[in-house]
């Protein structure tokens, strides 16, 4: 029987309990957050306000159901949601009447998300830009009238040439921009691939050109790697913590007879483990939108070719509405990546987990029940931060619980991580003590737990790359509803 088949009836058959009983202290837990056509954000066109509340809303729930991270799609099809100079900002954006500035949905982003101590990383749609309606909507702002050689037209739409070294410069430019000018935890690229139909993708002139006796697919396999290089290595020169990923496809390659006919490899010419290997990706989150045979197999074939970087397998959480996938199908896919080791797991979309499709929601609230770190970057720095001093327990006025301390040092980019536990000696790899991550004030509010308890707490200091520090000296408090 084949072993991905026994695994299957595996997960279905254990209880529920067990499989989610011990959650990972150190795991990514992403999502898409889709602004093109406002899938997931803005819903509502009518005041910023309105789109400020809808965001705010949205990250809320994130940070109430233990989520880190937030894919926050900057750049759609030759628009932008951010304040750029290079491109149109996306005419979902009510960008005017937001008291005495404008709106920079970006920068309101990021500011939102550190708060609830969730990562932003800026998601960019590499080289489609849209079909001929949309791209009459840029009018002359469209890259197709101002950078009329760098684009071509296929199947109805348009997109940058992969092969013209120049489309390099401007895709760099955009990615410059953001990173210069905005607080980004990390790059995201999509779509960052040929099209569908290779074969008929029209860059004869630039094959003709450039392909110096290559053959056609290694040489466009070269073409999308020469960009994966160049931003990669002007990112790690300029801001090196901000985390460099991509969405592949969700199978990397054709597997004997499993996947045939639609691979990131051979089909749209990412090598993506190509990336990995030559140490210009920190991690990567394929869209494995597929199940069974075609999903259990080639998690493991990403994880074989991630060179020990970052691998977040994208779930297809919308399949449940589109193929009637059940919900136990999810919740096998992540039963599966963490018997696996693998470093999280990411949802495509995010209206549809928040929605509760089939009470999907409800389901990995049991899976993440607890806060969880990020996994360190240690490729890019291995070096161990001091631990806080001086962590001061008490209530307040207000009847809050506050917790504060000294930082060890001076950088604004250093995030905490709060622990609470029943004795001095803990294990911070356990979930379970697990209070708050992501803090980025050197204090932290909670509300006084209902009965009285005594607890010991402590904290410690994470830096740009992840690397977590030692705990501090504990800070004991006895918390009790009678005692003011």
């Amino acid at each position: 029987m084949n072993k991905y088949l026994v695994l299957r009836i595996l997960l279905i058959c254990l209880p529920f309990h067990l499989l989610s009983s011990e959650p990972p202290a150190t795991e990514v837990r992403a999502v898409w957050l889709t602004t093109n056509y406002g899938l997931d954000w803005p819903l509502n066109r009518s005041s910023c306000e309105k789109q400020q509340q809808e965001l705010t809303g949205i990250l809320d729930s994130l940070k109430k159901h233990n989520f880190n991270t937030v894919l926050f799609q900057t750049r759609a099809r030759g628009e932008v949601l951010y304040r750029s100079s290079i491109e149109p900002m996306a005419s979902l954006v009510v960008s005017d009447g937001c008291g005495s500035a404008s709106f920079d949905p970006l920068a309101f982003a990021i500011e939102e998300c550190h708060k609830r101590g969730l990562e932003c990383h800026a998601w960019i749609v590499t080289y489609p830009l849209g079909s001929d309606r949309h791209v009459k909507t840029l009018g002359n702002a469209s890259v197709t009238r101002r950078y009329p050689t760098l684009v071509k037209k296929f199947q109805g739409e348009w997109f940058l040439d992969p092969g013209n070294p120049r489309t390099d410069d401007y895709l760099l430019s955009i990615v410059k921009e953001i990173v210069t000018r905005y607080d980004v935890d990390g790059i995201h690229f999509d779509y960052i691939r040929y099209p569908d139909n290779r074969g008929r993708f029209p860059d004869d002139d630039m094959y003709r050109l450039y392909g110096k006796g290559k053959s056609r697919a290694d040489w466009r396999r070269d073409n999308i790697t020469r960009f994966v290089t160049k931003a990669y290595d002007w990112i790690k020169q300029e801001k090196p913590w901000v985390q460099v990923s991509s969405a592949p496809l969700g199978r990397y390659r054709a597997l004997g007879s499993n996947g045939q006919g639609w691979t990131a490899m051979e089909t749209v010419y990412q090598d993506a483990g190509r990336w990995m290997k030559a140490g210009k990706h920190d991690a990567l989150y394929p869209m494995m939108y597929y199940k069974d045979h075609l999903f259990y197999p080639f998690v493991d074939d990403w994880l074989e070719n991630g060179n020990q970087r970052i691998v977040v397998p994208g779930l297809g959480v919308y399949q449940m509405i589109e193929l009637g996938w059940s919900r136990q199908d999810i919740l096998n896919q992540v039963d599966y990546t963490r018997n696996k080791h693998v470093q999280g797991q990411a949802y495509f979309r995010t209206g549809n987990l928040l929605t509760n499709t089939k009470g999907i929601l409800s389901s990995i609230q049991t899976y993440y029940r607890y806060p969880a770190k990020l996994p360190p970057m240690s490729w890019l720095s291995d070096t161990i931060p001091a631990a806080p001093s001086d962590l001061r327990a008490e209530r307040k006025a207000d009847g809050l619980f506050e917790l504060s301390w000294n930082p060890a040092e001076e950088n604004s980019r250093v995030t905490y991580n709060l622990y609470r536990a029943d004795s001095e000696n803990f294990d911070k790899d356990q979930a379970a003590h697990l209070l708050a991550t992501g803090v980025r004030d050197p204090f932290y509010r909670m509300h006084v737990p209902d009965d009285d308890q005594a607890f010991y707490y402590f904290v410690t200091i994470s830096d740009s790359y992840h690397n977590e520090s030692e705990p501090s000296i504990p800070a004991y408090f006895y918390h009790s509803r009678t005692i003011k």
